[in-house]
């Protein structure tokens, strides 16, 4: 579990294992040089960079399906229960040629699909992760109108795409300060005046 850098955390760790893991070539084919690198809304509308990249946008963060109907404790000293929240990223191909955009997102989907779990060690510190904390990222059906609806509400033109989604993040609730104890006393009355 962690605090409020999760989901910053789990996006930037992803595109840092990409970056780290791209190979000069593979297959006896020399691979383009890419860049991996998480967007903003704002940067994905803006005109792109020069240069080959895949870009994560995280385009939605729902509450894990599972932990929807988890109840609180009703114990007395119990911590609120974690968010569990699913990451929904869209991996993006930009590049000069069409080959370059096919051989880097094949590349892409193919690492992800070979690793698809980011333990504690594979995630920046930044949130405070537990060490047994485990990120799991499965690939997502858009539909072809969801997709569309994506890309022209960010206004550049279409781009080779994958969804994902990274589950699950856990976000533990701020500390909260100890409560007081509870005063209590007895007041007895005798004679009509409290002793």
């Amino acid at each position: 579990m962690a605090n409020v850098l999760a989901i910053h955390s789990v996006c930037s760790s992803i595109a840092t294992f990409l970056n780290n893991t791209y190979p000069a070539s593979t297959s006896g084919t020399t691979m383009p040089t890419c860049d991996f690198e998480v967007l903003s809304s704002q940067e994905m509308a803006s005109a792109p960079a020069e240069g080959n990249r895949i870009s994560l946008f995280l385009y939605r963060a729902t509450v894990n399906e599972h932990s929807r109907q988890q109840r609180p404790s009703r114990a007395p000293n119990a911590l609120p229960a974690p968010l569990h929240l699913d990451l929904h990223i869209l991996l993006s191909a930009w590049g000069g040629t069409a080959l370059d955009e096919h051989i880097t997102m094949a590349w892409a989907m193919r690492q992800l699909h070979l690793h698809p779990l980011l333990d504690a060690s594979s995630l920046s510190p930044e949130p405070g992760w537990d060490a047994d904390e485990v990120i799991q990222i499965v690939p997502a059906e858009l539909s072809t109108e969801d997709i569309m609806r994506i890309w022209d509400a960010l206004e550049p033109s279409y781009r080779l795409s994958a969804s994902y989604i990274a589950r699950t993040v856990r976000l533990d609730p701020d500390e909260l300060p100890e409560a007081r104890a509870v005063v209590s006393s007895r007041t007895s009355y005798s004679a009509g005046l409290a002793s």
